[in-house]
């Protein structure tokens, strides 16, 4: 929900379209007014007749636009990410005309930035704060001849405004049957002070379970929309930013396989009852999210892969890789936490150097000053990790490291349900790696990699991925899912009988 054109294309939409605040108005055009038909006079000899009403002429109506709204209410979220193109860079042209807002860069060009959430721009929620910019919202353009909604978002008449640069005409007519058709007036169901005005929590939670909790977990928490430092789970998103909440459940996640209340018929009062429920779960992330910063650190916090090797590297002798991998904390420590004495204590991830494991003893000050090069100065990752990321990797350590030894056989065979594994792959994991777990490949063309391969070649990766995520990806924490090992067995059970090439 909650696990994500050019802000122009949200502004000229705003500026041509409904008349956004632009530096130059736009020039009107003149009415041609129609040269007037002369009527035979009567003579005088015969009295007039009566002239017979004369029928206005006809206009023909405006081809209906075919369009998916669904698809363009993603769009007016993130464009870039529906079509999946790079994000654009630099700040929209029409930035420039406020100064109210400071973001700079790629969120300048999303819809929702100038014309908010509630498609009311300086009139609705965007209207004070950080977000102002005094643009108008969509929301007038819903009387629109939708030609004219379309043509804003090609430049015309404002070329600051032009999408049709980024976007093909699907996505442009997509865009536009959202305006037009597509908007709510979120007034009739969030009050002044944010809450769900007329929700019943109780028929809310009934539906959270029928739809959101198989990827947001029983408490909202699954996955987290924000960073460690700043955290947004559901019950955060519904609180401070209702009108959000309700377009995304509406419409779904730019670049997530989440469902939208439209496409599934969803009444008003769905919506309500959801957002009061959405507003009584937790405001905290269901895990510490340390295990994704375990895994490969760099695409979690966004900076760029290392291009050395870590310092420790050169102590060992038997892993040859080079790089990257030498910096990721699995790659010295295994997936199994055990390090030498584990997975890894033969083949060619090798190192020698100890597991983790154990270490769950130690305390927090005694993990920190691990990391953070006070025990070994060749261990040092405070230049990559903030406080908060090292704290996280702290519980990580402390609380959330599980050995699956009784679970996970030599041979890499796994004791588990596989039945009871199928149904839960079904409910949580195939909307995004497919029914048969080969939507998503891992590895690439040359030597893919699935589910299915990796349960049967990796399964205490497997157990670590399932149960902390994967990094830099919206992939629910099997923590906050409220999953134990057994669980984690089933599924791993399941998988190995999905395809592996």
């Amino acid at each position: 929900m909650r696990k994500h054109l050019t802000i122009g294309l949200v502004v000229v939409f705003a500026l041509l379209v409904v008349g956004c605040a632009a530096p130059t108005p736009a020039p009107q055009p003149t009415a041609i007014k129609p040269a007037a038909t002369t009527a035979p006079q009567p003579t005088a000899t015969r009295p007039a007749a009566t002239a017979a009403p004369t029928a206005a002429p006809t206009t023909a109506a405006a081809p209906k636009l075919s369009g998916d709204l669904v698809r363009g209410g993603v769009l007016y979220d993130t464009w870039w990410e529906v079509i999946e193109a790079k994000a654009p860079t630099g700040d929209q042209p029409l930035w420039k005309t406020q100064t109210t807002n400071t973001r700079k860069g790629e969120i300048t060009w999303r819809c929702k930035e100038c014309h908010g959430w509630d498609y009311k721009g300086k009139d609705g929620a965007y209207g004070s704060g950080s977000h102002k910019t005094g643009f108008v919202g969509i929301a007038g353009a819903k009387t629109k001849p939708a030609a004219d909604v379309l043509a804003s978002l090609k430049g015309k008449p404002n070329a600051d405004h032009d999408f049709s640069k980024f976007l093909k005409e699907q996505d442009l007519i997509d865009l536009t049957v959202f305006i037009t058709e597509g908007q709510i007036d979120t007034a009739t169901m969030v009050n002044a002070d944010k809450s769900s005005k007329g929700g019943d929590a109780v028929a809310g939670k009934s539906q959270y379970g029928k739809v959101c909790t198989d990827c947001h977990g029983p408490n909202g928490n699954a996955i987290n929309f924000g960073t460690i430092a700043a955290p947004e789970v559901i019950g955060i998103l519904a609180a401070d930013n209702p009108w959000e909440f309700i377009h995304k459940v509406r419409v779904g996640q730019p670049g997530w396989p989440m469902p939208s209340g439209i496409t599934n018929n969803w009444k008003a009062q769905d919506y309500v009852n959801v957002l009061a429920y959405a507003q009584t779960l937790s405001k905290t992330p269901g895990s510490s999210e340390g295990g994704p910063l375990y895994d490969a650190w760099w695409k979690v916090t966004g900076a760029e892969a290392p291009k050395t090797d870590q310092v420790l590297w050169k102590t060992q002798t038997t892993n040859t890789r080079t790089g990257p991998d030498t910096w990721r904390c699995k790659e010295c420590h295994g997936w199994d936490y055990k390090g030498k004495d584990g997975a890894y204590g033969s083949g060619s991830h090798k190192t020698g150097f100890t597991g983790v494991l154990k270490s769950a003893t130690l305390s927090a000050d005694d993990l920190t000053a691990w990391l953070t090069g006070k025990k070994n100065k060749d261990h040092d990752f405070s230049a990559n990790l903030d406080a908060a990321q090292v704290k996280a990797l702290v519980t990580f350590v402390q609380k959330e490291i599980k050995d699956t030894a009784a679970y996970i056989n030599a041979d890499k065979s796994v004791k588990g349900d596989a039945e009871k594994g199928k149904t839960t792959f079904r409910a949580t994991c195939a909307a995004c790696h497919g029914s048969d777990g080969k939507k998503i490949n891992f590895g690439d063309d040359k030597t893919p990699e699935y589910v299915g391969t990796l349960a049967a070649d990796n399964p205490w990766e497997f157990f670590h991925k399932v149960l902390s995520g994967q990094p830099g990806e919206p992939m629910p924490s099997g923590f906050a899912m409220g999953w134990t090992l057994e669980d984690i067995a089933n599924l791993a059970a399941y998988a190995r009988t999905l395809p592996i090439k």
